[in-house]
């Protein structure tokens, strides 16, 4: 009896010990992309034809970044774009402009189009990066600022940008974790870096490795200590790093066509100069069983099904979103927000749900671009902000993409260096049905 007690009490304290890491590295996570003008609507950054991929430059390669954005004062403003180099917790680095950029480092976007076709007026602004006459000359984070006729202070928004130089080769796999209570609902990931010819003297000090779920920054986990270290290669393999909730498939909303509404889509108001779209309403899905179908991660594919560009063609609708909870009841002491990648993932005033007591539902309402869209439902506690939870459910069996960054800092580096990416998915086989 003694020897069973103090099982379940070494079980307990190895949970808590592994809930306190894992919520010490979410706390750390860093987002730090942000829109100051109300004016912007749907800005994105990503590798050229890839609207899910994460926006990664190897220097001195061929590879594009594509820059888009709209501008709903439909007029032609001077808007400019410049790079700053971060260090791995997306920090400034203390470095002249001219040591980490070949070129001009400011840039003027010159590339625009008037909407048409579309009831709502924009002017859509695109760039590809980098440019021919700027380009970064050192791997690692950069922050991506837009602003307005060359001065700074104008900050329009900014995207988290990667640059990487190709040293270190991750390989990873996704498994199911130890710990008993998080079996079935959680992924851990196992990974092994090889730094290759890096002069690693103090593996532990010099290299960082950051993973990101979904391309998610706001729950990414950083500062994981490798388990074993031979040589240049480093095992991380402990049981309570790199594990994340396994979710479900995310929930979906086409947008494709407001003509031709989809089955998400309850019903719409045509006006003559604006539309208005409103999804079924959502439920809690936490005791609902696990289906696969194929999803965007939680990102969005800006597309259409009756135009030839949906970057300057496609329109745009105020969405009315509506959630039922429990017994018709708001949650207590919580508040809800609408997330995906169009939010991206701010739990701000913006995005909160208010609760309507004459239809007992959470609502809200968002001014969308036409596409297709991944979005879920976060609760937040009022009185802890780090106690979230997504309405979905986890389960071990998810399909979820994972990218491992390897970062590299020398004693006389000045800047954290991003040396490897690598990217993994949690299944490989997509089955049509899976329970």
């Amino acid at each position: 009896m003694n020897y069973v007690k103090m099982k379940f009490s070494r079980l307990n304290v190895v949970l808590i010990f592994c809930c306190s890491c894992l919520l010490s590295r979410y706390s750390s996570a860093q987002n730090v992309e942000t829109v100051y003008s109300s004016n912007i609507f749907t800005p994105q950054l990503f590798p050229y034809g890839n609207q899910q991929g994460l926006p990664v430059y190897t220097l001195n390669s061929s590879d594009r970044l594509e820059l888009e954005f709209d501008d709903m004062d439909a007029t032609v403003k001077s808007y400019y774009f410049t790079y700053v180099l971060c260090d791995y917790n997306w920090q400034p680095v203390n470095l002249n402009p001219f040591d980490y950029i070949k070129g001009f480092t400011q840039n003027r976007i010159t590339t625009y189009r008037y909407s048409s076709v579309a009831l709502t007026r924009y002017t859509h602004y695109q760039a590809f990066l980098p440019d021919a006459n700027s380009k970064p000359t050192r791997s690692g984070n950069y922050l991506l600022k837009v602003y307005l006729d060359g001065d700074t202070s104008k900050l329009v928004f900014t995207k988290q940008m990667l640059v990487m130089e190709q040293k270190a080769s991750v390989s990873a796999a996704v498994v199911q974790p130890m710990t008993p209570q998080l079996f079935n609902t959680h992924q851990k990931i196992r990974m092994s870096v090889n730094t290759g010819d890096i002069n690693s003297f103090s593996a532990a000090q010099q290299v960082k490795v950051v993973v990101l779920q979904n391309n998610r920054w706001d729950i990414s986990q950083r500062d994981i200590p490798p388990t074993f270290v031979r040589g240049n290669v480093m095992e991380y393999n402990s049981d309570n790093i790199a594990v994340f909730p396994g979710g479900k498939e995310w929930r979906w909303l086409d947008l494709r066509s407001f003509r031709l509404q989809s089955d998400r889509i309850d019903h719409a108001d045509y006006k003559k100069t604006s539309t208005d779209m409103y999804v079924k309403t959502d439920v809690d899905r936490t005791g609902q069983r696990y289906l696969y179908f194929p999803d965007y991660d939680g990102m969005f594919n800006i597309v259409t099904y009756e135009s030839i560009n949906p970057f300057w063609q496609g329109d745009y609708a105020t969405v009315h979103f509506s959630f039922a909870p429990p017994a018709n009841q708001p949650y207590a002491g919580r508040d809800l927000y609408l997330a995906g990648a169009f939010t991206g993932y701010k739990l701000t005033d913006q995005w909160k749900m208010n609760f309507n007591p004459e239809t007992s539902r959470y609502e809200t309402s968002a001014f969308m671009k036409q596409g297709y869209y991944n979005y879920t439902y976060i609760s937040v506690s009022r009185s802890n902000p780090s106690d979230r939870i997504e309405l979905e459910g986890n389960y071990w069996e998810t399909e979820n993409s994972y990218s491992i960054l390897v970062y590299y800092k020398s004693f006389t580096d000045r800047s954290d260096r991003l040396i490897g990416v690598g990217s993994i998915n949690s299944r490989n086989d997509r089955p049509g049905f899976s329970f």
